[in-house]
């Protein structure tokens, strides 16, 4: 069987910038077995897989080691696919998925806009190991569906965070968002999730449905710049509308491929 494979940088306007996702469409779905499989060969921190149902089109993510109930950056990866080489028509994608729900993207110009349900959190008490997980005391931590939420002092210290990833699969859930006031941007953040497979994440999308309710609140403001601190930088622009967020960023094609399975 051969299937047609895509690398898209997402949440960039250059190649070897954001994050890079892998999209696979498909006629109809492989089992869990061959995705997960197709993944792990592809190494990289999602591959997209999505399935087309009359005007919307199923969509499932996967990590190296595991399915995910959300990605941001490989939703906007396959949205760039179907725009730009699959020739969906209009400028409005409906995305359905099994564990998150209806998800929206819209084209404006060369910008896309991720529609995400917004994530729930709570405060948490920090254990007593939390310092060693950054080397650095976070200030606050929040537990959302799916990820721990540790917010520190400002931008240096985001970016002077070496993270130790075996404490960090000690506090469970999917990963952990570190995340600051930044100096040019109105946040900033570095995502880390070695229990997914995944260290350091690039450019995360899906972080930001709790990022952006958070600094939305902190910063009496509805419309957001965001800076992901990875060494291939993130640029996000996001809008906080109650149940709902906005995420926005650009994407560009890096490769088109046929995988044989």
């Amino acid at each position: 069987m051969k299937l047609q494979l895509y690398q898209i940088d997402a949440f960039t306007k250059k190649v070897f910038g954001g994050n890079p996702a892998a999209v696979c469409p498909l006629d109809e779905w492989l089992s869990d077995e061959q995705m997960q499989k197709i993944a792990m060969e592809n190494n990289l921190a999602e591959t997209a897989f999505f399935v087309q149902k009359k005007n919307q089109y199923e969509i499932r993510w996967f990590t190296p080691t595991v399915e995910v109930d959300l990605c941001g950056h490989a939703t906007l990866a396959t949205a760039h696919v179907l725009f730009n080489h699959l020739n969906h028509v209009g400028n409005t994608i409906h995305f359905i998925s099994q564990r998150s729900g209806e998800l929206i993207v819209t084209r404006k110009e060369d910008q896309l806009t991720l529609n995400f349900p917004t994530d729930i959190y709570e405060k948490v008490e920090m254990p007593v190991f939390i310092s060693a997980c950054f080397q650095i005391e976070p200030i606050e931590a929040y537990k959302g569906k799916t990820d721990f939420l540790f917010v520190f002092k400002n931008e240096t210290e985001i970016k002077s965070i070496q993270p130790d990833f075996k404490q960090i699969i000690a506090l469970g859930g999917r990963g952990a968002i570190a995340t600051a006031q930044g100096d040019e941007v109105d946040f900033v953040s570095r995502f880390f999730a070695p229990q997914s497979g995944i260290n350091e994440d690039a450019v995360t999308g899906s972080a930001h449905t709790t990022l952006t309710p958070y600094w939305s609140k902190k910063l009496r403001k509805d419309v957001l710049s965001a800076l992901q601190l990875s060494t291939r930088i993130g640029e996000l622009f996001c809008k906080y509308m109650g149940e709902r967020v906005e995420i926005s960023g650009n994407a560009v094609t890096y490769l088109i491929g046929e995988i044989d399975i």
